[in-house]
Formats: C-alpha cells, sequence, structure tokens
C-alpha cells in the first residue's frame, strides 16, 4: 500500500529521484526537504563563515520568514548564497569555507539562487534575474521582470517597485521566477528556456484579478502576489503569495488553476513543500488537484524517504501516507490520500527548520539543532548556534547551518579535534583621503543633516560617500554614469564594510535617475566637491529633494553653497484626528488624485492597538508622519518612512486595545499637531513635544474638576498656539460596539470646556457645561468654538438596562453654542431642535454641520438621517433635511460627502455622487480631488474625472481612520494589529499620484 500511493509522489515531483547535491533551496524544485544522501550521525564543526546580519524585509511577520538567514545551495565543489545585507551573490569553497568570487546585483538578494550544469541563478529586490558562471562569477545575462526601470524605498532599500521576491526554481529545462509584490503594481510570473533564454510563458494579469479578499463579503481588484520561492511539483508552479495560501498555476502555460485567499483568509505563509499529490503550507496538508486543506501537520515539515517528518508539540512526528475515506455533505462515501502517524519522538528542538537527509532528520529550534536517526528513533547529535538556524543544507556528507545573525555553519564527520576554521572575506580598509574628509565635515556642518538618506549624484570612486558614512548615520545611495567608477567605489566601500549597509551604488543616469521623488534628505556630489564637470539636472535634484527642509549642496570644498527646499505647494496637512479641528474629514491636499501608486513601504515595526480598537488617526505636519503607537508616540519622515523619534509612553492605548470597536469613534483623539509641537494626553496630562526632535517641551494638567482636582482629560485640539481641551465625565461610560470591552478609560462626554496657554500651560478660559459635551459634538474654526451642551444619551451607557415592553429612553435635545476662541465668551446660542450628536465647520465658507455619525457599529444614539446647516455669524439655521447615509460626513470645499449622497453645503440640495465600495468599516478621508477608505482592500474613490471606486490591493486599513491624502501623497501607517485575515502585506506606506 506504502509503494502505490508512493509512485504518483515520485512521478510528480521533479529532481526527487535521484540526489544531486542540493543545488537548490530545500535541495529540490519542490522544496521537500529531502535528499538520499545520508549524512554521519556524529559531527563535528569544520569552519563558520561570518557575514553581515541578514536585512530581513518583514522582521515583524511570523509568516514571511523567507529571509531570516541566507539560505545556502551547493553544486560543483561551491557554496553559494545570496546576502540582503550587502546585495552580492557569494561563492564559497564548500570545503573549506573560503570565498571565490562575489557579484554585485542593485538590491537587496533575499532569496536562495540555484544551480544548473555550470550555471547560477539569483533574483534580488532590483527586479532582475541574474545568470552568472558558476566558477568565475562572470554576468551571462539579467533579466528584467517589471515592464520598466521605476524605482522605490522598499523595506528601507533603494528597489525595483517589481522586486524579484519569486524565488527561482528550475526543471526540465525551464526555469521560473516571478516580480511584484504590490497587485495593484503589476505581478510579473515567468518560465524561461535555459538553452536560448526565449520566454516560454509569462502571466502578468492575475496581480489585478477582481476576486474574493480574506475577510467575508469582502471582494476588490487584487489579485496574487509572489514573496518565497517558486515550488515546481508536477503539473503546477505554485507561488508563495506572502501572508497567504499559495496560488497554483499550470506549469506549461502559467494559468491560474486556484487561489483560495477567502476560504483560507486566515491561513499561509511565504512556505510551501511539494510532496505530489498534497503541499503542506501554514502548519496544513492540503490536496494539490484542489488546494483544499485535509489536516492540521504542525511547523516546519519535509519528505524522509516514502514517509514525511514533521515538527510540532516539542517533537518530531513521522507519517506514513494512507488511504482514507470520508462522507461528502450528500453523505456518499468519498475515497482519498492522506496521512497516518507513524511514530514522534518528544524533546527535541525544533519549530524554526527541518530538512532529511537520507535517513537522518536534522531539526532546528532557535540556536539549537539535534540530528534524529529515523532507523532507531534516538538523538544521535546535537549542537547550539549563534543566532537562529533558519536555513538548514545537506550535501556530500556536510550539514550547511545559516542563522539570523549572518553566520553559516559547515558540519561533517571528520574529526578535527575541535580546531574549526574561520575563513573570513579579504578586506584592506581604505584610508582616510583628506581632501574628501574635510568636505564631508564641510557638508554635515553646514547642511545640519547628518541622518536621513542622502544622495551622491556623480559620486566618483565613493571617496566622499566614504567619509559622510563614517562621520555620520546616514545611508547614502550613489548614482554614477560611469561603470568603471563605480566598481570602483562599489570595491573601496565594500573593503571598508560598508556597503549595503551604509551605501550603495548604482549606475544610472544623472538626467533621470529612476529614483522616487522626495526621498532625499541631503543631495551631494562627489564629484562635484572635487572640481570635476557634473552634468545634473536641475528638475531632476528638485525632484528628488524632500519637502519641507531636504538640502542640496553644491559646489567645490571650501565654497559650498547651501539650498534646503520650503514646503510643497498644494499639499494639505492632517493635524488631528479628523484632519483638523473643524472636522472636515478633509486635508484640502491639491496634489493628491488618482491613480495611485507606491512610493514607499516599509515592515510594521510600530505596535498599535489591533484594529478593532480605533486608535488615534495618524498626522502629518510639516513633512513629518506622527503616529501613535501602543507604548510610544513616534514622528517619522513621511517621504521615505524613516523613524526620526521615538517617545516612550507605556501603556498610552491600553484601553484601546480591545475588541470593543469604540476607541476615537466615541472618545476623539488624545493626539494633535501645531505649529513646532506635538500634544498627547495621558489621564491628567498633557505632554507638549518638540515635532522635530521628540524632546519634552512641556507639561500641563487639567484645570479642576468640580471635586477641585485635576480631572481626566478628554477632548484635545490645538490651534493657533491655544491647546483646548475638557475635563471627561467618569460617569457617563457607554457600551461597548462588538464582543466586549472594558470601557471605563474610553470616555466620550465631558462637563468642562477649557483653554490653555500652547507654551506655558496657563488656563485661559473654561466653559463649564449646563449638562454634558461629547467630544464629537465640537469644532473649532474662524476663531470660534461651537459645541453642543446637552444631556448624555441614557441608552448609550454600558449599565442601561430597560424592562420587557418599555421603550427606550430618548436622548433628549440640548444647546448649541459658539465661543469666542481667545475668551470663551459666549457669541450665540440656540436650543431649538438640536438633535446632533456631531459638529464639523467650514470656517471658509461660514457653515456649521450639525449631524450624526451612523456608522457601522454606532451608539445607539446615533440616530442618522438628518442634517442641518448653521450660520457661523448668528447661528442662523441654513437647511435641515432628512437625509440617508451610513459614514460620518466630509465637508469639501462647497460639498459635504458622505457613504449614501452627497450635498450642496449652503442649500443641501442633491448633488451626483455615484459611491460605492465593498465591505470595510472605516469612514472616509479626503483630499481636495480624492476620498480614501476601506473596500476590501484599501480604497478610493477619484472626484475628478473618473469618478469611481480603484483599489490599492495587498494590504488591509484599519476600522477608523488609517489612510491620509496630505503633504502631496497618501500616508498609511499599519493600523491592521490583530487581524488573522491572510492579505498579502502587512507593511507601513505612502503612495503617490502617478505620473
Amino acid at each position: 500500500m506504502k509503494t502505490r500511493c508512493l509512485l504518483p509522489l515520485l512521478l510528480l515531483c521533479p529532481g526527487l529521484l535521484s540526489a544531486e547535491g542540493w543545488n537548490t533551496y530545500r535541495g529540490d524544485p519542490a522544496r521537500s526537504g529531502y535528499t538520499s544522501d545520508e549524512l554521519p550521525r556524529k559531527l563535528s564543526l569544520q569552519w563558520t563563515y561570518r557575514s553581515q546580519v541578514p536585512d530581513s524585509a518583514w522582521p515583524s511577520s511570523g509568516r514571511q520568514e523567507f529571509d531570516r538567514a541566507f539560505h545556502t545551495v551547493i553544486s560543483g565543489g561551491l557554496l553559494f548564497f545570496g546576502s540582503s545585507a550587502d546585495h552580492q551573490l557569494h561563492a564559497l569553497d564548500a570545503v573549506t569555507g573560503e570565498e571565490r568570487w562575489s557579484h554585485f546585483t542593485d538590491g537587496p538578494i533575499r532569496l536562495a539562487p540555484v544551480c544548473s550544469k555550470d550555471r547560477v541563478y539569483c533574483v534580488s529586490d532590483d527586479g532582475h534575474l541574474y545568470c552568472l558562471d558558476a566558477k568565475s562569477g562572470k554576468l551571462h545575462w539579467r533579466k528584467r521582470g517589471g515592464p520598466t526601470g521605476r524605482r522605490i524605498l522598499g523595506n528601507d532599500n533603494i528597489s525595483s517597485i517589481w522586486p524579484a521576491r519569486g524565488g527561482p526554481a528550475i526543471a526540465d529545462g525551464i526555469i521560473y521566477w516571478a516580480a511584484g509584490i504590490w497587485p495593484t503594481e503589476g505581478i510579473f510570473i515567468e518560465a524561461l528556456r535555459l538553452d536560448d533564454g526565449k520566454r516560454a510563458w509569462l502571466n502578468d494579469t492575475d496581480g489585478f484579478r477582481f476576486m474574493p479578499q480574506p475577510h467575508g463579503g469582502a471582494n476588490a481588484a487584487s489579485g496574487v502576489s509572489a514573496q518565497g520561492h517558486l515550488v515546481l511539483d508536477g503539473p503546477r508552479v505554485y507561488l508563495p503569495t506572502g501572508r497567504a495560501v499559495p496560488a497554483a498555476l499550470t506549469r506549461t502555460n502559467g494559468k491560474l488553476q486556484y487561489f483560495h485567499l477567502q476560504k483560507y483568509g486566515q491561513l499561509g505563509g511565504s512556505s510551501i513543500v511539494g510532496l505530489g499529490t498534497h503541499f503542506v503550507n501554514s502548519g496544513r496538508l492540503f490536496d494539490a488537484a484542489t488546494g483544499i486543506a485535509q489536516a492540521e501537520i504542525g511547523g516546519p515539515t519535509a519528505r524522509l524517504g516514502e514517509n514525511l517528518a514533521s515538527f510540532s508539540k516539542g517533537g518530531i512526528h513521522v507519517y506514513r501516507w494512507a488511504k482514507k475515506t470520508r462522507k461528502d455533505r450528500k453523505g456518499k462515501t468519498i475515497k482519498f490520500t492522506g496521512i497516518a502517524p507513524l511514530w514522534n519522538i518528544a524533546g527535541v528542538p525544533g519549530g524554526t527548520e527541518l530538512i532529511c537527509s537520507g535517513s537522518a532528520i536534522v531539526s532546528a529550534g532557535g540556536e539549537d539543532i539535534a540530528l534524529i536517526d529515523s532507523t532507531d528513533r534516538s538523538v544521535t547529535w546535537k549542537t547550539k548556534v549563534k543566532g537562529a538556524a533558519y536555513g538548514l543544507s545537506s550535501a556530500a556528507g556536510r550539514l550547511y547551518v545559516s542563522t539570523d545573525q549572518g553566520f553559516i555553519y559547515c558540519f561533517s564527520g571528520k574529526d578535527n579535534g575541535g580546531q574549526a576554521a574561520e575563513p573570513a572575506r579579504k578586506r584592506a580598509l581604505p584610508g582616510h583621503i583628506e581632501d574628501f574628509a574635510d568636505a564631508a565635515d564641510e557638508i554635515l556642518e553646514k547642511s545640519g543633516v547628518r541622518e536621513g538618506y542622502c544622495l551622491d549624484l556623480g559620486c566618483g570612486d565613493g571617496s566622499l560617500a566614504l567619509e559622510l558614512a563614517r562621520q555620520s548615520a546616514l545611508k547614502i545611495y550613489c548614482i554614477e554614469e560611469d561603470p568603471a567608477l563605480v566598481k570602483q567605489a562599489r570595491d573601496r566601500l565594500d573593503k571598508a564594510g560598508l556597503y549595503g549597509t551604509r551605501v550603495v551604488v548604482h549606475q544610472a543616469s544623472l538626467e533621470k535617475t529612476d529614483y522616487p521623488k522626495y526621498l532625499a534628505n541631503l543631495i551631494v556630489s562627489g564629484r562635484g566637491v572635487a572640481g570635476a564637470p557634473v552634468k545634473i539636472n536641475a528638475e531632476e535634484v528638485t525632484r528628488l529633494s524632500r519637502p519641507w527642509g531636504g538640502v542640496v549642496v553644491s559646489g567645490k570644498k571650501g565654497a559650498l553653497e547651501i539650498r534646503r527646499r520650503g514646503a510643497l505647494a498644494g499639499a494639505g496637512s492632517w493635524t488631528h484626528q479628523y484632519s483638523n479641528p473643524a472636522n472636515t474629514c478633509c486635508s484640502e491636499d491639491a496634489i493628491v488624485k488618482g491613480p495611485l501608486r507606491m512610493l514607499w513601504f516599509r515592515d510594521a515595526d510600530l505596535p498599535v492597538p489591533q484594529r478593532h480598537g480605533r486608535g488615534p488617526a495618524p498626522l502629518f505636519h510639516k513633512g513629518y508622519l506622527v503616529v501613535e503607537g501602543l507604548n510610544a508616540v513616534r514622528a517619522a519622515d513621511a517621504y521615505n518612512g524613516r523613524t526620526i523619534w521615538e517617545y516612550s509612553l507605556p501603556g498610552i492605548l491600553k484601553a484601546f486595545n480591545q475588541d470593543h470597536l469604540m476607541g476615537t469613534a466615541g472618545t476623539g483623539s488624545n493626539l494633535c499637531a501645531n505649529r513646532d509641537s506635538v500634544y498627547i494626553h495621558q489621564k491628567q496630562t498633557c505632554l507638549r513635544i518638540d515635532l522635530a526632535t521628540g524632546r519634552k517641551l512641556g507639561e500641563f494638567k487639567t484645570p479642576a474638576a468640580a471635586n477641585g482636582k485635576p480631572g481626566l482629560w478628554g477632548y484635545l485640539a490645538a490651534v493657533d498656539g491655544i491647546v483646548y481641551g475638557t475635563i471627561a465625565d467618569p460617569e457617563h461610560i457607554v457600551k461597548w460596539r462588538y464582543l466586549k470591552g472594558e470601557m471605563q478609560d474610553l470616555l466620550t462626554e465631558s462637563k468642562t470646556f477649557f483653554a490653555l496657554d500652547g507654551e506655558s500651560g496657563k488656563t485661559l478660559w473654561r466653559y463649564d457645561a449646563e449638562h454634558s459635551i461629547r467630544h464629537n459634538a465640537i469644532a473649532i474654526g474662524g476663531g470660534k468654538v461651537y459645541l453642543i451642551d446637552r444631556k448624555t444619551a441614557a441608552i448609550d451607557r454600558v449599565k442601561y438596562r430597560r424592562e420587557k415592553g418599555e421603550k427606550d429612553i430618548p436622548h433628549p435635545g440640548g444647546a448649541i453654542l459658539a465661543l469666542e476662541a481667545a475668551t470663551g465668551k459666549v457669541d450665540w446660542k440656540k436650543t431649538k431642535d438640536v438633535f446632533g450628536t456631531m459638529l464639523a465647520l467650514s470656517a471658509e465658507k461660514n457653515i456649521l454641520l450639525m449631524g450624526y455619525q451612523p456608522t457601522r457599529f454606532r451608539l445607539p444614539s446615533e440616530l442618522g438621517g438628518r442634517m442641518a446647516v448653521f450660520h457661523t455669524t448668528d447661528g442662523y439655521r441654513v437647511w435641515d433635511r432628512k437625509v440617508d447615509y451610513s459614514s460620518r460626513p466630509m465637508l469639501n470645499d462647497k460639498t459635504i460627502y458622505a457613504e449614501g449622497g452627497a450635498w450642496d453645503l449652503k442649500t443641501g440640495v442633491d448633488r451626483e455622487f455615484k459611491f460605492k465600495r465593498s465591505y470595510g468599516c472605516g469612514i472616509l478621508a479626503g483630499g481636495s480631488n480624492i476620498m480614501l477608505f476601506r473596500s476590501a482592500t484599501m480604497g478610493y474613490f477619484d472626484l475628478l474625472d473618473t469618478k469611481k471606486t480603484y483599489n490599492y490591493g495587498g494590504l488591509r486599513l484599519g476600522c477608523w481612520v488609517n489612510a491620509i491624502p496630505a503633504g502631496g501623497i497618501v500616508l498609511v501607517p499599519d493600523a491592521s494589529a490583530g487581524c488573522k485575515c491572510s492579505y498579502l502585506n502587512q507593511a507601513s506606506l505612502a503612495l503617490e499620484t502617478a505620473d
């Protein structure tokens, strides 16, 4: 019976019938993790090779571990690995560990190379597939995956917008690879014939596929992605899609067979093990023909001869293939092939990687490695390594181990008396060149820029870049047109140990670099400071320079000229929860419009409240992106994503880290920005933090509450140097909106409104409410504060109960007031039919809107169905009408927009607005020409020509305000924490308008 089950497995898996060393990731194109080569049962360390620490793309993700270590392949007596740190493909002597050659690519190499005959192939984040001579490292050819040379900032490195992260696999004379990770930008999966380099097929359409997304009921134009090692198994190519389950393509033509993104919306990951009739992904065994999950199998898995070995629950479990039956929905008996347990051994390390070599099982768990003899089921050898062992390879009786600290170890059965070699790269540290050292010092002193991204346009031999790196914390990208100078610069910087991590050199035109706009905090020229002629396009320099402070240095050493870029004309800001203290939900950014494309993306490395907690919106102010996390507030460079500072505030958003779906939808934000300061409140205190440096400038207490003690801070805003706040009412606690939550620290109403001097914290004035002030019912602008003073809604409270047959207690009306913002003096007050729960203001049009926030998971008092508009000068009710809408209204110039309709701001007349979106629980956030929202993935509505909804696929937004159009770009810091849905990427990013 075993033989009958095994024959289809062997016939379907290319490369499994004979051992050919370990010439590809996990031993064969099916990534089975098996070789028939036996390993000695006792091993000794032969050599250790120390490289730089891998620069992992997604260190915060447990599903995308494909580049945690430098995975090794062995062929022809050489060991090959690609480096994400120094961007080179390296060849070592497999016996001694001595380096034989290395070859530079234009970006990080994150996937293992593959060998065939006398050649070695690798892919890089620069978007190319490389073919090199295995013995010499000579480049035979390279092939670009995407249609152009466009580059962006991806995972903190300049890369192609289509990084090649579909690790190459070879079978039957064809190499398969893929480029692109963002479906909206295009995904390119290609098969090339090795004999003539011609294309066998190309799939460049399934990234754009409109299909069901991980969340039930969610559909979007967002298809496959490519992150991980491609798997070739029988008639299929399995495409690792990042965080989701694999997609299966027909090997002969590249057509998509299946991609069960929604069906298995909480499963997935970049690791796939092909087993002929089945494959393993995310700890499950799937049927290969249908992609349907059959059984849980645990952690890392490999083929073991005719059987399977897997690590789970603290031990190794070995399974056999078995014929099984099950009943279908109609009760009919269905026969299928599954697995049955054979034996297990407990108490061995595991969970990081597992392979099988002959009858030996090698299991790695963190820094611990064990070898298990499967014939007598005993542990015969153990060792420890430095770092977590994510990479294992076996060839010619040797075991190779790669760790996340950059170490590669070689073990064999040879007893060397404990004298392991430590081969090292040959380095000759370049000396200081005084002229360039002086020039670097002058540049840093005059510009004041010592951190961030620096561009060296016309870098020459890299001497200036070398000195800038030595004297600062800059990440430097050099562009040089002359290939000979590129080689000199790379060699010089590599010998200094700086290449890749601190300095990178690209050959490109200085007239049109293909680099992303707004990238550079500092722009210099190595050849320019030396007095050599450099022809640089002035428009290109401006395009590359960061708004709000990017510095361009020109001229010769000793006579350098400094030019600093100012604000970006037409760019909007987002300084409060709903863009501004007026609550318009519109930044008035005139630059951002559709279509959108990627500018930068990076790992989601700031712990934030889970998405149902609806944490504070991100802010944009003067070039800074300000984001609040669970235990800190962070300021990043909005134009390249670099963290500038982080201010620790332990537990600041602990109350939001729950499944209650209230959060800032009721409380408002505890964060805002004004002038050169960030303000953030916690309990009774509000901190004033310097926007540029993160240094604390002040600490303010709330005025005394009715009991004479400082009250809890509720609402927060800052306008023209005045900080506005409220003293929250701890007695009014609203009920959670979803599942259950602790709501006592999420207060939505206040008893007192006050104004403080924004520098000293001195109380300027206060207004003590007759009843209560809902935080959503405060709007500030045009020199006035508008608020609704109204009794609280009993039906919203946690403790609200009604007897059977009783009607709900209605929410009483109240008063709407206009106060002078500088003095608190009441300007006007209206008490007739004050029904609303929220206010929004157009100070420019002298219009105050009263309405509801009738969104998903609303409070019972958010009745919806009505809006009214008042004139701000005297409170005259301009119009009042019944309207259907299901989101918080957005004010954009002369129009009110909401999900459900659009209305003229001054008349209330309906305006044409055919808006539709798929599933999404957040609200609309807009600029002058665009609206952003969740529509399965990220959605946006073009208010100009097309007037329709588009997707930017591959990610999910948070559950309130997450994506903002400001600063001339779209900023999307990650807010998906706690979501298990298998959206392809979990990242913080910025988008720009496509040229």
